[in-house]
């Protein structure tokens, strides 16, 4: 069903400012829609958060990106630029590029020259960056309010966008230039009812699977995860499966293993995560057991935001807002367990966005209270995370996007 339904985002905006063991997964089955028709398209590496496979640390200064609210108070002017040393981890420099409003996420196109950011407002839009001179090359409304993800199709054609205010998910042609062009697809999370406490679906992230023929809308509304078949001539949308979380669970970020049969969801409402299995064939997802993220209760209401994974698939990291931790977990059994190691403190407020550096070597917590972004060096034998030292400043720190 394609018509909005919209929603306000004061709840995005009332956490983000003012929110203050071993557990192996079974994994039951979940109502999913017929198979699609067709063999899927070959796979598309790039969906998986972290690198394809462990490489040589890059010498010399590398690109970092930062998303924040430009309409928020002490939020940024646009989207903010620095530099990192992928030897040590420092961040260094520190500039903006203008004429982006709220850019509270970022993407960057597979052919590396093109920046992508959604504008987070009412009227939701997303806007297009050339990065070798830094001209923003134009934006384009996607049709819902409040939109607050964004991620190119592996074949770098469409733009995948979620308004989590309208609960809708859009496409949108990608240009030559490599600007936003017409929105092919508009689609609202109608069914099912939203959850708990919540006033209507809140779509919250758009990826595409590692399969390459499927792309997963996450919505924290109606706690359902939907597959969806894009075709990659029209960019249309076609449901063919959809999978439904615990009520009140909230799932707000699916993290795929590089092996592409298995995910992992971070819920944001009941503070769990859960070990998901995937079907490439029919995109069918297959949602398990929900397991600790290493938060303390009694200390507090805990968010968890997203969850990254390693090159070559043996730990995944959550991040823990309000606990304000990275959780360490061992990924065992090809993928189908995550065990709980320990959490390591962010150093910062409110870690909203996580991310690995290209070769795997560093990991980036964006701190949007404390306005700052922290680094840490990923040892890749054991996992453990450590501080390579003080946070780097940035306003409203949402989302930090290391090339």
């Amino acid at each position: 069903m394609r018509v909005m339904n919209r929603a306000g985002l004061s709840r995005r905006r009332f956490v983000g400012a003012f929110a203050g063991t071993a557990a192996g997964m079974s994994l039951p089955a979940c109502d999913g829609g017929p198979p699609p028709s067709g063999a899927p398209t070959p796979p598309a590496p790039a969906t998986v958060t972290g690198p394809d496979a462990p490489s040589a640390t890059p010498s010399g200064p590398r690109p970092l990106y930062l998303g924040t609210y430009t309409s928020a108070d002490g939020g940024g002017e646009g989207v903010g630029t620095a530099t990192y040393d992928p030897a040590t981890g420092r961040i260094s420099g520190g500039d903006v590029i203008g004429g982006v409003g709220d850019p509270s996420f970022l993407a960057v196109h597979p052919d590396g020259r093109t920046l992508y950011a959604v504008n987070e407002r009412e009227d939701g839009a997303v806007t297009a960056v050339r990065l070798s001179d830094r001209e923003v090359l134009g934006s384009s409304p996607t049709g819902g309010s409040s939109p607050c993800h964004l991620s190119v199709h592996p074949g770098g054609r469409f733009l995948l966008t979620a308004d989590y205010g309208s609960g809708t998910v859009a496409v949108h042609r990608i240009g030559t230039s490599g600007a936003p062009g017409d929105r092919t697809d508009l689609v609202t999370h109608s069914e099912p009812a939203p959850g708990p406490g919540q006033q209507g679906p809140h779509a919250h992230q758009f990826i595409t699977a590692p399969d390459g023929g499927h792309v997963l809308a996450v919505d924290l509304g109606t706690d359902t995860v939907y597959t969806y078949r894009l075709d990659e001539e029209a960019g249309t949308l076609t449901e063919v499966s959809r999978a439904t979380t615990r009520a009140g669970a909230g799932p707000r970020h699916l993290t795929f293993h590089p092996g592409g049969r298995y995910a992992y969801l971070a819920n944001e409402l009941d503070d769990t995560v859960t070990v998901c299995a995937y079907e490439p064939v029919s995109g069918r997802l297959t949602i398990g057991d929900p397991q600790p993220t290493g938060s303390d209760p009694e200390a507090g209401t805990n968010y968890p935001a997203q969850l990254v994974v390693t090159g070559d698939g043996r730990y995944a990291y959550l991040a823990n807002r309000g606990h304000n931790s990275l959780a360490r977990y061992a990924v065992e059994d090809d993928g189908a367990r995550l065990r709980l190691l320990g959490t390591e403190p962010v150093g910062g407020d409110f870690p909203r966005h996580i991310a690995l550096s290209p070769d795997g070597g560093l990991l980036f917590t964006a701190n949007q209270r404390s306005g700052d972004v922290s680094v840490f060096r990923v040892d890749a034998d054991s996992g453990e995370l450590n501080s390579v030292g003080e946070p780097f400043a940035s306003p409203v720190a949402v989302c930090a996007l290391p090339l």
